[in-house]
């Protein structure tokens, strides 16, 4: 793909906002992106520090901190908060930081329901996180104790923190839908001249059938909390066995959009992958219609095999045969994608830079992930491993090692970009080794744990588990107090550091590169032409 820019003569100073005004009433679309990204890095940390405290009590058997009831509200709200306030949002900041800046568009195409799509999601964060607060005054038993699942008939029995978390979702699931329709007309309509759908950038293909996803499968999870409100408050009977009901129902309902969010979260980083590998392998990206065609098959098979989260739930056999292979069916395309990364570095001039190391930590962390989803998939299998730890360290290694490392080596490859200074080279290969180390240390142990029986969501265990356990909440403390390197990594770059040219990274390729960093705050006043 050439490229053709017209550099347009500068244009006269206009006056924007500046202070907590800017950040309120902008419409700029690298602004809400960098107002998401920050959110998610918050949050990330609020969920972190919460999940600390579980692996604290679990250091050694026996009740050491904390009441069981508090166990249980703090993992549940520690899944809420890491996917729908931290990968979620970090992801959505990507997309309004690159896709305009990758397909040569001015802005995002509904800019005024991008900065409303963004201002949803602190009050919903708050919501989240707002019944621990008030237990401490004695109002409520805190916050949603039934896991990230909401699973009847212990949420139609749950104390008000169950309710919160309700309108949380429906708020946070309201700003996802405004940002999908506003990526999917952004796409559609505002590409540069010449840019067919085949020449689009993969990230911005990536979030497009990310966007597709949330809409077809957002108000199913809609429904299904919204009907769990009217069992808890209006005397209806949905999920209630005992008026007629069936608490199955609500499983089916709540994964018909969990299973494809898994998805959701990944696609946006699958789409990333190949610009960074193809920059530090001085290659073109291998295979681009193969990953196009494999990220929408992965879309559409993601939402006919959302079962396979309860095999054990007593379904017909004719069912369970039907989720298993068709679970397994989504590791065709997933494996095309595999091998398309791995041929776009085979026989490449490599170069490790700290987004290079990020990628490939992903690609063989994630590679677990994949391997350890086929063994869950399989119906007998499964009957052994469904609700014990093993499931913990597999969906771990997918959106810890897949979603936020996937993030990290975004935010290290266009971050000189965004703030056009250069991150501590040093600091991020520090933190890229400890974090990888640390991940193994706390996660690897949960899949013995679960292959020895250890049950998740358990405050106290055997002594048999003892030592596994010791070893994962090390490794979690070491993960977690990692990570404030990535923040100061991030925040240094911000401030100031060495200049990056508009290139950036030599061997980058796309449009993004043939702007300034950081970029104008009118990206693309004149289109690009792609010839």
């Amino acid at each position: 793909m050439s490229i053709a820019t017209t550099h347009p003569a500068e244009a006269p100073h206009e006056h924007y906002p500046s202070g907590l005004l800017r950040w309120l009433t902008t419409t700029n679309h690298k602004d809400i992106g960098t107002m998401y990204m920050t959110f998610a890095l918050v949050m990330f940390f609020v969920g972190g520090i919460m999940i600390l405290a579980v692996r604290a009590e679990l250091f050694q058997p026996g009740l050491q901190l904390m009441r069981p009831e508090f166990f249980n509200q703090l993992i549940g709200v520690h899944a809420l908060v890491m996917i729908f306030a931290a990968l979620m949002p970090a992801a959505t900041g990507f997309a309004n930081w690159m896709i305009p800046l990758m397909i040569g568009a001015p802005d995002m195409a509904l800019p005024r329901l991008n900065n409303w799509g963004f201002w949803l999601l602190p009050p919903a964060a708050i919501l989240l996180t707002l019944p621990f607060t008030l237990a401490l005054f004695g109002i409520g038993d805190g916050a949603i104790a039934t896991g990230w699942t909401f699973y009847a008939p212990l949420s139609v029995q749950g104390g008000m923190g169950v309710d919160f978390a309700i309108l949380a979702v429906h708020i946070l699931g309201i700003s996802s839908i405004m940002g999908s329709i506003n990526i999917i007309v952004t796409i559609f309509n505002m590409r540069a001249p010449g840019m067919t759908m085949m020449k689009l950038p993969l990230f911005a293909w990536g979030w497009l059938i990310t966007a597709f996803l949330l809409i077809a499968t957002l108000p199913v999870l809609a429904g299904a909390v919204t009907m769990l409100l009217t069992d808890r408050h209006f005397g209806t009977h949905f999920f209630n066995a005992a008026g007629g009901g069936d608490p199955i129902l609500f499983q089916h309902l709540f994964w018909f959009f969990g299973h494809p969010e898994v998805y959701i979260l990944l696609l946006p980083v699958w789409g990333l992958m190949p610009h960074v590998l193809s920059t530090f392998s001085h290659k073109p990206v291998y295979g681009y219609t193969a990953q196009v065609y494999a990220f929408i098959a992965i879309g559409v098979l993601s939402v006919v095999v959302w079962a396979h989260h309860f095999f054990t739930a007593g379904m017909p056999v004719p069912a369970l045969i039907y989720f298993m292979f068709s679970t397994m069916a989504i590791s065709l395309p997933l494996a095309v994608l595999f091998f398309c990364w791995i041929a776009t570095m085979w026989k490449g001039a490599m170069s490790f830079e700290t987004p290079m190391l990020f990628a490939v930590g992903f690609i063989v962390l994630f590679g677990i992930a994949g391997l350890t989803g086929l063994i869950l998939a399989d119906v007998a299998a499964d009957a052994q491993y469904h609700h014990s730890y093993f499931v913990v360290a597999h969906f771990h290694y997918a959106l810890f090692a897949g979603g936020i490392m996937g993030v990290m080596t975004g935010v290290y490859y266009w971050l000189p970009k965004w703030t056009g200074h250069m991150y501590n080279e040093k600091l991020g290969k520090l933190h890229f080794w400890l974090t990888v180390v640390s991940f193994n240390l706390t996660f690897m142990p949960q899949f013995f744990l679960g292959l020895a029986g250890m049950p998740r969501r358990i405050p106290d265990y055997a002594l048999q588990f003892a030592e596994f356990n010791a070893i994962s909440t090390v490794g979690a403390f070491i993960l977690g107090f990692s990570q404030l390197i990535f923040a100061w990594n991030v925040w240094s770059c911000v401030r100031g550091g060495a200049k990056a040219d508009g290139r950036v990274w030599e061997g980058a390729d796309g449009l993004e590169w043939e702007l300034s960093s950081p970029p104008p705050h009118h990206s693309w006043e004149v289109q690009p032409q792609i010839k």
